[in-house]
C-alpha cells in the first residue's frame, strides 16, 4: 500500500480510503467491523463516513446507523484509533432527517461534530468535511441545469466565513485535526481558501467530490486548482455506483445489488453511459484485467488524488477489491482510456 500526505496537511493516509455508506444498510455491523479489519490488513488506514449515513437508499430510519457502527468498532478496538484516519462530515442543506434540513452553519457545525464524536466514540476526527454547499452543487447530475446566478454572493461568503469560525473553535478544542470540503465547485473552494487567511491554525487539506472513467468533471479548473493550491481529491463513487464493474450490463440487476434498491443508480444509467461502460469492461478484458481494478487504478493515477474512495455490499466484493490495489496502469492503457473518453466524454 502506497501512502501521501493529504493535500497541505501532515495526515499520511493510504491510496485507497474505505468508504462505509452502506453500513447498517446492506452491510450489516459484523460484516462492516469486518470490512475495517480486512482493510486494516492489506494496509488501508484510511475510512470515510457521514452523519447522514447509510445510504442505497437513504432513509430517515437509519440516518446516524453508519457512524454507530464504526464507533462500536472503535469502541472493541481502543488501541487502534490512533492507527487510523478518521473522516466525516457534516450534512449540508436540505436534508430533512438531519436538524430538519437546517444546513451547515456557525451554529448546526458545533451540534454536528459533538453528534458525531458520540456515536463514532472517539474524542477527535482527523478530517471534518462539509458534505455539500448550503447554496447548491452541480454534483449527482445537477450540472445538466445548473445556474449558480441564483446564488447570494454576499450571504454565501459570510456563510463560509462563519462556518470557519466555528471549525476554527472546534479545532481549538482537540475535536478536530484538518477539514476537507465535499461536492464543491473551483470558486467554493478559493472561497475557503481565501477566508482560511484569517484562520492561520486551521488547514484546508482535500476537497470529495465524484471521480470516475464515467464522470471526470475534475479534470479541468478543479484539477488546476488542486496543483496550484495544494488540495487532493478524495474520490468517491469512482466504480459509479457499481456500473463499472460491468454487473448491470444487459439489463441485468442482481439482487441486493445498488441498482435493485436505487433506480438508474441516482441518473447514471443510460444508453450512452452503457455503451461507454461496455466499451471500458472490454479494454480491461483485452489487457487481462478485472474491470474493477482497471476502474480504481485509474483514479489513483491522476496527479491530483489523495485518496481513492470504495465501498463494498459485501465481503466477497471487499475481498476481489482488495486483491487489485497493487494495479497499475501501463502508459498504453491510459492512452486507450483518454481515447475512449473522447468518445463518451460525458456519459450522465
Amino acid at each position: 500500500m502506497h501512502f501521501k500526505k493529504l493535500g497541505k496537511s501532515d495526515l499520511k493516509v493510504s491510496s485507497y480510503c474505505l468508504g462505509t455508506m452502506t453500513f447498517g444498510e446492506t452491510t450489516s455491523e459484523d460484516d462492516g467491523h469486518s470490512q475495517i479489519d480486512q482493510s486494516l490488513e492489506y494496509g488501508i488506514n484510511f475510512f470515510d463516513t457521514a452523519e447522514m449515513y447509510p445510504t442505497c437508499p437513504l432513509r430517515a430510519e437509519t440516518t446516524g446507523n453508519t457512524e454507530t457502527i464504526i464507533g462500536n468498532w472503535i469502541g472493541k478496538n481502543k488501541s487502534k484509533r490512533s492507527d487510523i484516519i478518521l473522516a466525516s462530515k457534516i450534512s449540508g442543506k436540505g436534508y430533512k432527517a438531519v436538524r430538519n434540513g437546517e444546513g451547515i452553519n456557525e451554529k448546526s457545525v458545533k451540534i454536528a461534530i459533538e453528534g458525531s464524536l458520540k456515536k463514532l466514540k472517539t474524542d477527535y476526527l482527523d478530517l471534518y468535511q462539509l458534505h455539500w454547499p448550503n447554496r447548491g452543487s452541480y454534483h449527482f447530475r445537477q450540472n445538466w441545469n445548473y445556474n449558480p446566478t441564483t446564488q447570494d454572493t454576499v450571504s454565501a461568503k459570510e456563510n463560509i466565513l462563519q462556518v470557519l469560525r466555528a471549525l476554527a473553535d472546534i479545532q481549538k478544542e482537540g475535536k478536530i485535526r484538518y477539514i476537507g470540503l465535499s461536492n464543491e465547485t473551483c470558486w467554493g473552494t478559493t472561497q475557503f481558501i481565501h477566508y482560511l487567511k484569517e484562520f492561520p491554525n486551521l488547514t484546508l487539506a482535500s476537497t470529495q467530490n465524484e471521480y470516475s472513467l464515467l464522470c471526470r468533471l475534475y479534470d479541468l479548473d478543479m484539477a488546476e486548482m488542486s496543483y496550484h493550491e495544494n488540495i487532493s481529491l478524495l474520490a468517491y463513487s469512482p466504480l459509479a455506483g457499481g456500473f463499472l464493474t460491468g454487473k448491470y450490463m444487459e439489463d441485468k440487476v442482481p439482487d441486493n445489488s445498488r441498482l435493485s434498491r436505487v433506480p438508474s443508480l441516482f441518473g447514471r444509467i443510460n444508453d450512452n453511459s452503457t455503451l461507454a461502460v461496455k466499451e471500458y469492461v472490454l479494454l480491461a478484458k483485452k489487457y487481462n484485467l478485472d474491470p474493477v481494478h482497471m476502474a480504481l487504478a485509474f483514479c489513483n493515477q491522476r496527479p491530483f488524488m489523495g485518496s481513492v474512495i470504495f465501498g463494498a455490499t459485501d465481503n466477497l466484493q471487499l475481498t476481489n477489491i482488495l486483491k487489485g490495489l497493487e494495479v497499475v496502469l501501463s502508459e498504453e492503457i491510459m492512452l486507450e482510456i483518454n481515447k475512449l473518453y473522447k468518445r463518451f466524454p460525458i456519459t450522465f
